[in-house]
């Protein structure tokens, strides 16, 4: 089939396009920037330099790749997490205006399926610890990250609810493995490495992990098959940051991370990082399994972390 990957340049799109070049696809990859092109040319792929908010050019493009499939890869998250003043802005743009105008290029194009990503984790902390899909969305979070999870489902409403368009969203859980926040080179390692990562009160939040060549995998297989709906794309085991946090300390060189009360954290951190850290739900992955028949080859973060540093 013929493929479009919007956003191809970033962490799961640089794992993605060789995936679905060795399954057969004719790809084109669209990016902002000519040495991303390049790089995604010597690899096999299409390429074209293209701004998802630059509405003809984005037109033009599609109709000249005529892809079966468009995959919405779209973020502008910051190379530096910080949970303190991270800007969700450009992310939450790309995510609505990006995918509308995606959308409307790709009906004019003639795609009849979309596959897009969203994130697991924007569920409310309620319930049981680990959730599926039909769990209440946490649009009650506090800021920033409530924008964030409101312009999410948005995207979500439009892939899956858009008339001709077969179209299935991938909530991808918390990436690790190369080009990510938990690389041995992320920004996240090197926080844990200076102890500024700690299990906040009983470390009691519960993370779903996906190594980025997993995430890559899924992409694939929604490619192929899977009727249009939400899918959570992690590995099969949630785990407490209590439990997590020690063993990926260990992985990256870093000392055992500290222990500090929820109090301390809000007053540091902010309160989004006190939910996270001490109440978040983990992610059921029994619907892509069941209903894709995708498996995960890091199926626990205790193995990923420790084979797939990245």
């Amino acid at each position: 089939m013929k493929v479009f990957v919007a956003g191809a340049s970033g962490a799961i799109g640089r794992r993605l396009l060789p995936q679905l070049i060795e399954a057969g696809h004719d790809v084109t990859g669209m990016t902002r920037s000519e040495s991303s092109a390049e790089r995604m040319r010597s690899k096999g792929a299409k390429a074209v330099v293209c701004d998802a908010f630059d509405r003809p050019a984005l037109g033009r493009a599609l109709a000249e790749a005529a892809p079966d499939v468009v995959i919405n890869q779209l973020t502008a998250l910051p190379e530096d997490y910080d949970i303190r003043k991270i800007d969700y802005g450009p992310t939450n743009r790309l995510r609505t205006e990006g995918t509308r105008n995606l959308i409307e290029a790709s009906l004019e194009a003639g795609a009849r399926r979309m596959i897009a990503q969203s994130i697991s984790f924007l569920i409310a902390p309620e319930g049981e610890s680990v959730r599926d899909e039909d769990a209440r969305a946490f649009t009650d979070a506090p800021a920033p990250f409530d924008a964030g999870v409101v312009a999410a489902l948005e995207m979500e409403r439009e892939v899956t609810g858009t008339p001709g368009l077969e179209g299935l969203v991938l909530r991808y859980g918390f990436f690790y493995g190369p080009g990510t926040y938990y690389a041995d080179d992320g920004y996240l390692a090197e926080e844990t490495r200076k102890r500024r990562q700690p299990i906040v009160g009983r470390g009691t939040g519960v993370f779903s992990f996906c190594h980025v060549d997993d995430a890559a995998g899924a992409t694939v297989t929604a490619v192929e098959r899977g009727a249009p709906g939400i899918y959570n794309v992690c590995d099969d085991e949630p785990a407490a940051m209590r439990d997590w946090l020690p063993l990926y300390a260990e992985v990256v060189g870093a000392k055992k991370p500290l222990r500090i009360p929820r109090p301390i954290a809000r007053l540091l951190a902010g309160r989004f990082a006190v939910v996270m850290a001490t109440e978040l739900r983990g992610n059921s992955n029994a619907k892509i399994k069941r209903e894709l028949g995708w498996q995960p080859t890091y199926a626990s973060w205790r193995q990923g972390f420790r084979e797939a540093r990245g």
